[in-house]
């Protein structure tokens, strides 16, 4: 099999230009979109070109007549990248645009910016350029950029349409309030925590403590996003509203978020005034049952949204969610779920950031009690299957302790447990291979570890809600929980630990267009996870089944296949869901 083809790409950056001086060279009607472009990041373009020689554009006039354009009547001299820059930069210019590749002058321009570090910019030259313009999507703070590098401009331009057109409106105002959102919870957070220091050591503390999430935007979310927050983890539990306000970005799904308004900015902040983690516990809602009337056509449906796909639902629950008067989803489903909700019907997402789960269960439960006393239809809308870790069960038991057994109807979906090694390739099940499946939960109750499954050469085991503690799943897997003097004790220890050469494969957002699939041994990872940072929700396939159709690369620690599932949009008479080798994503070495 021929290796994948390898192409060259550019670190792609957003310079801050406010103030920078740029030189446009030629008047040709890109000039007009050089100025326009300086002049949007907040540049002084200076255009150099004689006036006599090519009559200037009627854009470039109109600049040039605003002032906002300076034009100097006369062709360019080397000395003018050094002269008429910022007094800053010592006179360099802080870019160069040529806006005629067939000028003669071209090469030279680019030979002496390259010589001496000026970013510079040829049309239609990219052997001449040392960088290149994104054909991008502005919306407010919101700027989204595509380049084919070199490729193929027009393209470019199409894709970046695709990608504009399948927005929501109004996302880059959502973005400018959640910002706001953002720099008011840290300073109030950073308030809030000086007063607390002031008090307890009669001094001001100048640290802020706040979790400094997502002043990267090229930062995915890291291992740890979704660790759970803890009463004794005193220093999580101070950033609860940060770590929320995270969740929220990552999870809602974007209609949602661009229809967020500044009276939802306020009542948001509201609700979390306090980053007193004992307050987040001791919530005022009460499991207590009470005794209220029913309407005849109140009911609740709990119904399972399935891996991610809306494809994959169940023609049950596709209908539950028409029909129902009031949906509450969890914080998992997937957008492509949420975006089949008609949007007469009332959304409530649970508000499960890492340490709220039971707060937020709770939230969710008391809505569903008061939609059932209107007379709603209430879908209770869940990720996954209800009864595979989702708590189902338990709610189930809820709403009977408040006499709605009867008004409760259950609906499965089809669990990631068993799907998503199918999207990776990973036939949990195959003769020679694997005889059994165990479907295991990584973290307990209260965040305690579960007991580990013991090793079973010819079982496949998945083990869901476990890569945020990963580096402990392993350990408990393949190490002896203590040291015992029976040497045939020893013996049988020895034989229920899983070997780090086990393979494995971790399986994030399974069928949505994001799939990510890492694969590797139990040895590489927990390092894996933490290089390549988490895309909850995830899971993770460990046994011989996770190498049945995939062939490791020799010398390599991990692979990442991360071109995203593709199957559903696929001619299924000529094609599969799942690709047997990736064809696109990095390798790791020892």
């Amino acid at each position: 099999m021929a290796p994948p083809t390898t192409y060259h790409t550019s670190l792609l950056t957003a310079l801050d230009c406010r103030g920078h001086i740029h030189l446009i060279i030629g008047s040709s009607p890109l000039a007009a979109s050089r100025a326009a472009n300086s002049l949007a990041a907040g540049a002084k373009p200076i255009l150099i070109a004689p006036a006599s020689a090519t009559e200037l554009h009627y854009a470039v006039s109109a600049h040039v007549a605003t002032g906002s354009l300076t034009h100097l009547d006369r062709p360019f001299k080397d000395e003018d990248l050094f002269t008429l820059g910022r007094s800053e930069t010592g006179g360099i210019v802080d870019a160069v645009f040529v806006t005629s590749p067939r000028d003669a002058l071209a090469q030279g321009v680019s030979d002496v910016c390259k010589q001496h570090r000026i970013p510079v910019n040829v049309v239609d030259a990219p052997a001449l350029c040392s960088f290149s313009l994104l054909s991008s999507h502005v919306d407010g703070p919101l700027q989204i950029g595509v380049t084919t590098n070199g490729r193929g401009c027009k393209l470019a331009s199409r894709i970046r349409r695709e990608v504009a057109a399948a927005l929501p409106a109004g996302l880059g105002s959502a973005c400018a309030r959640l910002g706001e959102m953002r720099r008011r919870v840290v300073d109030e957070d950073r308030g809030a925590r000086r007063q607390v220091a002031r008090g307890a050591q009669g001094s001001d503390d100048q640290g802020d403590g706040v979790e400094n999430e997502g002043v990267d935007d090229s930062v995915d979310q890291t291992a740890s996003f979704n660790k759970l927050v803890t009463d004794a983890d005193a220093d999580a539990a101070k950033t609860r509203r940060m770590r929320w306000l995270a969740q929220v970005c990552e999870y809602w799904p974007l209609k949602r978020l661009a229809a967020v308004t500044d009276g939802d900015v306020e009542a948001i902040l509201n609700s979390y005034q306090t980053t007193d983690s004992s307050a987040l516990h001791n919530g005022t809602l009460s499991h207590e049952p009470v005794s209220i009337t029913v309407p005849t056509t109140g009911r609740i449906i709990l119904a399972g949204s399935g891996p991610g796909h809306p494809d994959l639902l169940t023609q049950a629950t596709y209908k539950a969610i028409q029909a129902a008067d009031l949906v509450l989803a969890d914080k998992l489903v997937p957008s492509g779920v949420l975006d089949l909700i008609p949007r007469r019907t009332p959304v409530s997402i649970a508000r499960k950031f890492p340490g709220n789960a039971d707060r937020a269960q709770e939230e969710l439960l008391e809505q569903a009690l008061d939609g059932v006393r209107a007379g709603k239809t209430v879908l209770r809308l869940k990720q996954g299957d209800p009864f595979v870790y989702g708590r189902g069960g338990e709610e189930v038991t809820f709403f009977r302790s408040h006499g709605l057994g009867e008004r409760v109807t259950v609906l499965p979906g089809i669990t990631s447990s068993l799907s998503a090694p199918l999207f990776a390739g990973i036939p949990v099940t195959q003769r020679d291979v694997s005889d059994q499946m165990l479907i295991c939960t990584g973290t307990g109750k209260k965040g305690n570890p579960p007991a580990p499954p013991e090793y079973v050469e010819s079982r496949t085991v998945v083990f869901l809600m476990a890569l945020h503690r990963i580096v402990g799943l392993v350990s408990e897997l393949t190490s002896y929980i203590a040291e015992e003097d029976g040497s045939d004790e020893l013996q049988q220890q020895r034989e229920k630990l899983w070997p780090l050469h086990t393979p494995c494969a971790v399986v994030e957002r399974a069928s949505c267009p994001d799939q990510r699939i890492i694969r590797t041994t139990l040895r590489h990872v927990a390092d894996a996870v933490e290089q390549e940072g988490s895309r909850p929700p995830g899971l993770l396939v460990v046994g011989r089944a996770c190498e049945a159709l995939y062939t490791p690369e020799p010398g390599c620690s991990w692979t990442v296949e991360d071109g995203g599932f593709k199957g559903l949009d696929l001619d299924f008479t000529s094609s599969t869901c799942f690709r047997v080798h990736p064809t696109s994503g990095k390798d790791h070495t020892t």
